[in-house]
């Protein structure tokens, strides 16, 4: 599929420059100088080392905790460390580049090095978004930022508009999901340079892709965050998250790293937006919190561009999404887990752990977070045994992200086993119509568009103690599951090579794939031809639900008169007599199956209907 003209940017002499400025960092500067500087307010001195001999520099001790020292003879290329008074070496937590990972030495690197070939690009609107995240090093063989690029024809091609990268912060090892990361501005090494993934965000702009980009503001990894070694107040030790000591945003310098941190990606690389991980377990209570400092931040830097800021957010915080009356909405959408856990009971019939508060109404559930977002606005949750969530059907339909598979819902599990393992394909191709016609913004994860059957692990690349804890700490989470029970002698040893190897993606050539990859295509054109001009701003209305039992009857009014209707048999068997859609049939998952509802539809199936106006 070709990408219309207007989202097309052409090529253009190697001309433009895009450099950040930041107020730490190694820093080049027009006289050819270059300025270091750190905040590390709990070292009593900070020494330089510069070039491949590490010559010691002492640098200077300035206000409120930080050090500095402008040098010449350190161009671009120089590798170097800081010592601190102890003897320890250390890289720079604002590094551009590294080498050889975060044990290695930082690189001063020119950002202005990179030529960049198209010029103009000011990103597509929110409302044209298909997201497809994927792992870059997992995209295929050999991996990396260069690899990620010769998958971009085939997935403009197949009507994808946006790439999502997971996390590509520099982290220790040679392989990871990249949610340990510890060096934040420093693209992980193992996946190319950072003019390599510049050069993979120009590529795609030249095919019409947005590029998203996963980034990680709630933690640090376990293994090469040397930061508490001289600024213990990053961290707050009375508060404490999953991953250790809360971060402090109470800190301007703190709050400085990450506000940077996003327009760095979004101004020096060019990304068309952000993907927060997990804000649920940011603690920030200052007002206003940091969530809203980077928005409002990067609104405010790039108003020509279509800028997109994405939540992962467990709290179901429907005023932080854009529609909320007043001023307080600043993010485009949130990933929305209830859909997904909806679906996936539908699909699945598994009913442990989180998916019990889905389980005894699944079809119903799923009807509801198509109509008015999240699932949970406020209502107990028996699993939580608390309230989660804030009211949102007032929220448009391209607030919420969807999918059937991600990264965590696959590689979370004990075997890493994708939805084509656990349920039947016709269950899971009735389920992607809904997904791809239904105007929240639809997602797949890599191999999803041809029913990838390969597992997904969770993976990474630890050491000694750490290596152990990992494996003893999967084994005693996957107990609690009664679903998993009996697996986690089979559980895949996550820093196993292997374990990854078996996540790298290969496409089938089989009738099946290509069936799939069939229907995900017209799917896409679909969507493409038909749903997204009925998404702009304020041209689609609030859902209105008539689902019951396995029944799921989802339609939303069109501001032009009509309505955009969804039935779906979402069960085995036969179905109950349901009323006949009247208007322009969009798409049948079998020809005749709208006819068929008057009597009952036997087995699943999915059907897309444009209707008139009363």
């Amino acid at each position: 599929m070709t990408p219309p003209a207007a989202a097309r940017a052409a090529p253009a002499a190697p001309t433009e420059r895009t450099t950040h400025a930041m107020p730490f960092g190694a820093e080049l500067r027009p006289d050819g100088s270059t300025r270091f500087r750190l905040w590390a307010p709990d070292a009593e001195g900070m020494t330089l080392l510069l070039g491949q001999d590490g010559a010691p520099l002492p640098l200077e001790r300035l206000d409120n905790g930080w050090f500095g020292r402008t040098v010449t003879g350190a161009p671009a290329g120089t590798p170097y460390r800081y010592r601190l008074g102890d003897g320890t070496e250390v890289p720079d937590p604002a590094s551009r580049a590294q080498d050889g990972g975060p044990f290695g030495p930082s690189i001063v690197w020119d950002p202005n090095g990179y030529d960049w070939q198209v010029t103009g690009w000011r990103g597509r609107p929110w409302h044209e978004a298909v997201v497809y995240e994927l792992h870059c090093g997992a995209i295929g063989r050999p991996g990396g930022f260069a690899a990620v690029e010769q998958q971009l024809d085939r997935l403009a091609e197949l009507g994808v508009t946006a790439i999502e990268l997971m996390p590509v912060s520099d982290f220790p090892g040679s392989r990871g999901w990249g949610y340990d990361g510890v060096l934040p501005f420093a693209p992980a090494s193992i996946y190319g340079t950072p003019d390599d993934l510049k050069r993979l965000v120009d590529a795609a702009h030249q095919r019409g892709l947005m590029v998203l980009l996963d980034v990680v503001y709630n933690h640090f990894g376990p293994a090469g965050n040397y930061l508490p070694l001289y600024a213990k107040s990053f961290f707050d030790a009375d508060r404490l998250t999953p991953w250790g000591p809360a971060i402090d945003f109470r800190r301007p310098q703190v709050r400085a790293f990450f506000r940077h941190n996003a327009l760095y990606w979004l101004e020096e690389f060019r990304f068309d937006g952000l993907r927060l991980d997990a804000v649920h377990a940011i603690r920030d209570d200052s007002r206003p919190d940091i969530l809203t400092e980077i928005a409002d931040a990067a609104r405010a830097a790039f108003p020509d561009r279509h800028i997109h800021l994405v939540l992962e957010n467990d709290s179901n915080e429907a005023r932080r999404l854009v529609g909320t009356p007043g001023p307080a909405g600043r993010y485009d959408a949130q990933w929305n887990d209830d859909a997904h856990h909806a679906a996936h009971v539908v699909l699945t019939g598994e009913d442990d752990g989180y998916y019990a508060d889905y389980a005894d109404a699944p079809v119903p559930r799923l009807a509801r977070a198509l109509s008015e977002g999240f699932i949970y606005q406020g209502d107990w949750s028996e699993h939580r045994k608390a309230t989660r969530g804030e009211p949102s059907a007032h929220l448009p339909p391209t607030a919420f992200v969807n999918f059937l598979q991600n990264h965590d819902q696959i590689g979370n599990r004990a075997l890493g086993d994708r939805l084509t393992a656990l349920a039947e394909p016709a269950a899971v191709e009735a389920m992607t119509a809904v997904l791809l016609l239904a105007p929240q913004i639809p997602m797949l994860f890599m191999g999803e568009e041809w029913g990838s059957r390969q597992p997904f692990p969770f993976f990474c690349d630890f050491e000694g103690e750490l290596a152990d804890a990992v494996r003893r700490g999967r084994r005693e989470e996957f107990a609690a599951f009664a679903s998993f029970a009996g697996t986690t002698e089979a559980l895949p040893d996550a820093l196993d090579p292997a374990t990854f190897e078996s996540a790298v993606l290969q496409q089938p050539d089989d009738d099946e794939a290509a069936g799939r990859l069939d229907l995900v295509r017209r799917l896409l054109h679909l969507r493409r031809h038909r749903v997204m001009p009925l998404l702009a701003p304020r041209r689609i209305g609030p859902g209105i639900d008539r689902s019951r039992d396995h029944m799921l009857d989802v339609a939303w009014m069109l501001q032009g008169g009509g309505w955009l209707r969804i039935v779906a048999h979402l069960a085995p068997g036969k179905g109950p007599a349901w009323e006949v859609p009247a208007g322009e049939i969009l798409f049948e998952s079998t020809p005749g199956l709208v006819a068929t509802l008057a009597d009952g539809v036997e087995g699943w199936g999915t059907v897309v209907v444009l209707e008139p106006a009363a």
